[in-house]
């Protein structure tokens, strides 16, 4: 408990693991419901766009997580640099 309160310890990293799993899901139900919409019924083109949107968010909420896990990284790797100074 010390080390997140005075930021020995990083604790974004960890929610950004859980916010990753939050936008997979979300991008599932969202590509579901883009498949089966009340809109017209069943379409090929829904389907098409629902595979779309579970495979772009899918992509998109990994890169987007990836990309500021690497922040956090780069944080570390100066703090040991620091340290070995």
């Amino acid at each position: 408990m010390k080390d997140i309160l005075f930021f020995e310890n990083m604790l974004t990293p960890k929610i950004i693991t859980f916010v990753y799993w939050l936008l997979l899901l979300v991008a599932v139900f969202s590509g579901f419901a883009s498949m089966f919409s009340s809109y017209g019924g069943f379409t090929f083109g829904g389907f098409l766009m629902g595979i779309g949107i579970m495979l772009g968010g899918a992509v998109g909420a990994r890169i987007w997580c990836e990309l500021l896990i690497v922040l956090f990284k780069i944080n570390e790797n100066i703090k040991k640099l620091a340290d070995k100074a």
